[in-house]
C-alpha cells in the first residue's frame, strides 16, 4: 500500500486497516517463511501511524 493510497483514506478507514493489519501482522509471526510479508506489514503500519500524526500535529497548528 502506498503512501497516496494511505492520504485517500478517511480517518475511519486508516483506523479499520490499522486494525487489520495488526492482526495480520500477529498471523504472519508464526509462520515460518513469513519475513518479507512481516517486514511490508510493519512498513504500512508506520506509514499510517505517522499520516495520522502528522494530521493531528496540522490539526493542533491551525487552533493556535
Amino acid at each position: 500500500m502506498k503512501s497516496k493510497e494511505i492520504r485517500n483514506m478517511s480517518k475511519n478507514d486508516r483506523e479499520k486497516r490499522l486494525k487489520e493489519l495488526r492482526l495480520e501482522l500477529i498471523k504472519s509471526r508464526s509462520g515460518a517463511k513469513a519475513g518479507n510479508r512481516t517486514r511490508e506489514i510493519k512498513r504500512i503500519i508506520a506509514r499510517i501511524i505517522t499520516l495520522n500524526k502528522s494530521e493531528v500535529s496540522e490539526e493542533v497548528g491551525k487552533h493556535q
